[in-house]
């Protein structure tokens, strides 16, 4: 061998021993599981691979008809790898017996469901449980979720829901975190935390973060619809929620019904792979929302073959319902349209899952039945979710200190909602226990006893329109009876019983199915039948308590004029009655701050606190002026602006004093300000920080939320509350989707809410 060619053999051997000594080495037990995967697919026949991407929903059959369903003719076959909407040990025991004594492979079966906010212990709505900017107790809720799903046979949760929303008319808006990409990354983070621990105990379950990607920007906020937007705003407003979560260790993923830059997302390579997996380092599984891949035909996509060899190839790894991959995907292996490399991509990574899981060891390790009877719906369990749904609860406004109410005289609870168990949890309470939800007049009962009186009148019913009323109520909730008597019937009985109250609670609002999947109104104020009610008992002179039941941001500017006192309760689960009683009486002050912006009304919407300015921006506490970005007929004002919220007690604001006034790359600077309790309870405050970027080489919203801390002070204590702020938290996605932070001036401000804050700046060098 020539000696130039030993020196490019040496450099060659250098170079290669170089890469490797970056790359990160497989862990004992990583290659433990691959080699397992490997001898075990290298026995699996095409078909077995492809039945391990099928996921069917079985419904909840009973025990005897697992093993004579046509589920389990394919779960023998093969042909199945995972269920949900079944649940219980028994039920799912039996199943998960076929697959691991009855099939060729004994490959043991997934099992999902989707545990939003709560399995039999319901907590708040997620856009409730944002309100209470509290990751803790968000990670909390999600523990709780997982240990009761787990205690139940169920492994894998189609949740954290993530997608960013700003449009109320949306109903899905219910299950998000709100409008904000930092607060939304944060709880993310938490719900993935929080449901999988480190996926090792026989309490810790799967996450499914969906919906990937954008889903909460649907045009006219009508559910499914189109999404259209830069990769700039994609990056920067959308994406760094499902970011957060795979940074967070997220095991699965979920795609979006909607398109993104003209492809549905189940079959976008550029979503699914090039940023998911080659941006992010996405390791898990992916899996389609429900019949996601057959419902790209009606996009204009192609036939199921097509679609479904559009969404293999795309990195979709699963097939949720639409049985697109079991039907034609070997078709389409002989046709070259996909290769062997898709399919053993997509059914190695559910195999790794269901081993990482540990049900290789143990097929029956959520199958504890000792488990179910003592962990699921525990007391524990429901006191966490008494706290966290009083911690939800938003105080919008509270004139003459109308709340904390008195526990004495006589109350009059008042409203369609003041006695309904089963409209306290929201949307997506498939296991919730409605029978022994914690209404309003049981939770004021319970926190009252024998020391003031409780006069009850329904008023009105949630519509006026019956039919109507059944298309928002009664589609999964068939135990709600409609009153027969006239709205006028209704609301003078209402009145007589004001007439002896010394205060009105008024418990109106939605119905839990106003919000969810498929629930997208154009209208988005309280319903006419329960707004005349609330303006016949205002007219009685007497002192009115709104308890504002919603699942989406209210345009309540006719509340917000004449009710003294709203507060905003979300659907707050299990206990409701007994958190609303909390709040009422004052034995938990409110603390909730609000996730999303309410708007003054539909029109106004998009309204969203982290806009950007426009060449002709309105001056800030104008209105109207001609020729320049506003309304004629509103304000570019919020109703409620995003983060804001209430207490009885009231907090006081030092200006803000920065460290420096220059941030040096590679270094931190802090902002403080000094919060004091001025008023005469104890209380919680949530003190937020935004940022703005002067000057961009792209343009920059108005302010940005950076970071919050939740304080407890009692009545007339002060405390420094400081935050660091570091190059990281100027960084942005510029027109070349480039990760930066430019020098230049910023402001920093720091206050109750996004408006209502102190004000100050620093440069970055």
């Amino acid at each position: 061998m020539k000696r130039v060619n030993i020196l490019v053999v040496f450099l060659t051997l250098l170079v290669l021993n170089g890469s490797a000594q970056t790359k990160k080495p497989v862990s004992t037990e990583d290659a433990k599981m691959n080699t397992f995967i490997s001898n075990l697919m290298a026995k699996m026949t095409v078909d077995e691979k492809i039945g391990q991407l099928n996921l069917p929903s079985s419904g909840d059959i009973t025990t005897g008809q697992a093993n004579s369903s046509d589920i389990s003719k394919k779960i023998r076959d093969g042909q199945v790898g995972g269920l949900f909407n079944i649940k219980g040990v028994d039920k799912i025991k039996a199943v998960q017996k076929i697959a691991v004594e009855n099939s060729r492979m004994k490959i043991p079966l997934l099992f999902g469901m989707d545990v939003i906010h709560g399995y039999n212990t319901v907590f708040p709505i997620p856009l409730g449980m944002s309100c209470v900017w509290d990751m803790n107790a968000v990670q909390k809720s999600a523990r709780v979720a997982a240990i009761e799903a787990s205690a139940s046979g169920i492994n894998w949760t189609f949740s954290p829901m993530v997608d960013i929303s700003r449009d109320p008319r949306w109903g899905r808006i219910s299950e998000g975190s709100g409008e904000d990409a930092y607060l939304g990354s944060q709880i993310a983070a938490a719900m993935v935390k929080g449901y999988q621990g480190k996926i090792q105990a026989n309490n810790e379950i799967l996450a499914c973060v969906k919906h990937y990607a954008l889903y909460g920007a649907a045009e006219a906020g009508r559910d499914y619809n189109t999404t259209d937007m830069s990769k700039v705003r994609m990056y920067n407003e959308y994406f760094p929620p499902y970011k957060a979560a795979v940074d967070a260790g997220a095991a699965s993923i979920m795609a979006s019904f909607n398109e993104v830059d003209g492809i549905p997302a189940t079959g976008s390579k550029w979503l699914m792979t090039d940023v998911l997996r080659n941006q992010w380092g996405f390791k898990g599984f992916v899996v389609t929302d429900y019949t996601g891949i057959p419902e790209m035909i009606a996009h204009g996509m192609g036939d199921l073959q097509t679609v479904s060899a559009l969404a293999l190839n795309a990195g979709i790894d699963m097939d949720m319902v639409g049985e697109g991959f079991l039907g034609t995907l070997k078709k389409s292996l002989t046709e070259k349209k996909v290769g062997i490399a898709q399919i053993d991509r997509a059914c190695r990574l559910v195999l790794q899952a269901k081993y990482k899981l540990g049900l290789f060891a143990d097929p029956y390790k959520f199958c504890n039945a000792e488990r179910a009877e003592k962990e699921v719906f525990s007391p524990a369990n429901r006191q966490v979710a008494r706290e966290i749904a009083a911690e939800s609860f938003v105080l919008l406004k509270n004139n003459n200190n109308v709340l904390p109410l008195k526990k004495s005289g006589t109350i009059g609870l008042i409203g369609p909602l003041a006695d309904n168990t089963a409209n306290m949890y929201g949307t997506w309470s498939v296991a919730a226990l409605f029978d022994k939800s914690v209404t309003v007049l049981q939770g004021l009962k319970n926190v009252l006893g024998d020391k003031a009186k409780i006069l009850t009148a329904r008023g009105a019913n949630f519509l006026a329109d019956s039919a109507m009323e059944h298309r928002y109520v009664n589609i999964h909730n068939p135990t709600y009876k409609r009153d027969p008597r006239t709205e006028a019937e209704m609301i003078r009985e209402a009145l007589e019983v004001a007439k002896k109250s010394d205060v009105i609670v008024a418990t109106i609002g939605e119905g839990s199915e106003f919000t969810g999947e498929s629930s997208s109104v154009t209208d988005i104020q309280i319903p006419e039948t329960q707004k005349n009610l609330l303006k016949a008992l205002a007219k009685t002179g007497k002192p009115v308590v709104l308890v504002l039941f919603t699942g989406r941001p209210l345009a309540l500017n006719w509340e917000q004029e004449n009710i003294p006192s709203i507060l905003n309760v979300w659907f707050p689960g299990s206990e409701a009655g007994n958190a609303i009683a909390d709040v009422l009486f004052g034995d938990v002050n409110p603390s909730g701050k609000l996730s999303a912006t309410f708007p003054q009304n539909v029109g106004q919407v998009p309204l969203y606190y982290a806009h950007k300015n426009t060449g002709r921006p309105l001056a800030e506490g104008k209105w109207f002026e001609k020729f320049r970005s506003n309304y004629l007929d509103v304000s570019n004002d919020p109703l409620y602006p995003f983060g804001f919220g209430l207490s009885y007690t009231t907090f006081n604001y030092s200006d803000i004093k920065l460290s420096s006034n220059t941030l040096t790359k590679g270094k931190t600077i802090t902002a403080s300000v000094t919060l004091s309790n001025t008023g005469k309870y104890e209380g919680k405050e949530v003190v937020q920080l935004y940022i703005q970027d002067l000057v961009g080489s792209i343009t920059r919203p108005v302010k940005e939320l950076k970071g919050f801390q939740k304080v407890n002070l009692n009545a007339g204590e002060s405390k420094t509350v400081t935050f660091n702020i570091s190059e990281n938290d100027l960084k942005f996605y510029n027109a070349d989707l480039k990760f930066v932070a430019e020098p230049g001036d910023f402001k920093v401000f720091i206050g109750t809410n996004s408006r209502d804050v102190k004000e100050s700046s620093f440069t970055l060098k």
